[in-house]
């Protein structure tokens, strides 16, 4: 299974590509799709879509993985960011990909076993589980493939309680 795992943003978007066979993870590729603020707003998610949807067809995943957004603060940015997400989900489904969307709180307990743990500590847990030389650079890709290992181990958990 190819897992697309997102970290949604309109300056930055991340995105982490898993191969996932039994319990052996294989980064195909991560990175990020970055925008300019001066670049008007449907330029910029119209970059983000074409971009997103040239990764899905070069990668051909079978199942599409996004951090759902938590804003506490900047009323405006949380709208922003939420279109950009929008369009992110809107290309997974466009798609035909089956889309599962993660709070933070839930790829940090699946990543780490702790729900309050830091940025250093998921990344560093990431690059181990993932058998990585080197932490994922910029931070907004390394949170990607942990966005693709936390809907991995969501799966595999299901599939070793599903009934026949």
């Amino acid at each position: 299974m190819i897992i697309l795992g997102i970290d949604p943003g309109i300056a930055i978007m991340g995105y982490g590509i898993l191969e996932v066979n039994g319990n052996r993870y294989k980064v195909l590729e991560n990175g990020v799709i970055t925008t300019s603020a001066k670049t008007k707003t449907p330029e910029r998610l119209e970059i983000l879509y074409n971009n997103l949807n040239d990764i899905i067809k070069e990668f051909k995943p079978n199942e599409f993985a996004i951090e759902e957004l938590f804003f506490n603060q900047n009323v405006k940015t949380a709208i922003t960011v939420g279109h950009a997400r929008g369009i992110q989900v809107l290309c997974a489904q466009v798609n035909d990909l089956p889309i599962y969307e993660y709070t933070p709180l839930q790829i940090k307990q699946a990543i780490t076993g702790f729900g309050r743990a830091n940025k250093k500590q998921m990344q560093e847990t990431v690059t181990t589980l993932l058998n990585l030389s080197e932490v994922p650079k910029p931070d907004d890709a390394a949170d990607a493939l942990a966005v693709s290992l936390t809907h991995a181990f969501s799966q595999r958990f299901k599939e070793q309680f599903r009934m026949n």
